[in-house]
């Protein structure tokens, strides 16, 4: 069995998370946009950052360079922040709601009605998070990043 050498074995983790991130951003998209999640601001958000962020994987890819992966990351990042918010505004909706059914929750049972709610989904942002995660894991120690060459290191060969 042939081994990688540690570049090669970078440069294939790296490809495998592109995938598990663009097929995420696909998944999440087509759900965002079949449930409706665009009446407002605020739930075009997701959808906006997941086209953003198509444009900036292809500026990494076709024009890889440090304001390129540097611009990836800030996008990562808006995907971290967009997610803990949409997490507090389901969450919010969801104690409103309970509320309203039923205004003498309180305290814990208050909370857990909220949390278990079925729509919206409290923890569904949590998706956004994970996202940001894999793309930033994406970006990590990336070649272009330290205005360096794409390709991988002549004499890397380690187990």
């Amino acid at each position: 069995m042939k081994r990688l050498t540690t570049s090669a074995a970078l440069i294939a983790l790296r490809r495998f998370l592109l995938v598990i991130f663009l097929l995420g951003i696909a998944g999440i998209s087509v759900e965002l946009w079949l449930m409706g999640h665009y009446e407002d601001f605020y739930q075009q958000i997701p959808l906006a950052l997941s086209a953003v962020s198509l444009v900036a994987i292809a500026a990494v890819l076709l024009e890889p360079g440090r304001a390129t992966v540097n611009l990836l990351r800030v996008i990562m990042a808006l995907f971290l922040l967009s997610g803990m918010i949409g997490a507090i505004l389901h969450f919010q909706v969801n104690m409103e709601f309970q509320l309203e059914m039923d205004p003498s929750l309180t305290g814990v049972a208050l909370y857990r009605k909220a949390i278990l709610a079925k729509t919206p989904p409290a923890l569904a942002p949590g998706a956004m998070i994970q996202l940001g995660l894999i793309g930033l894991a994406y970006t990590f120690r990336h070649p272009a990043s330290r205005g360096g060459s794409v390709d991988p290191p002549e004499g890397m060969e380690t187990q």
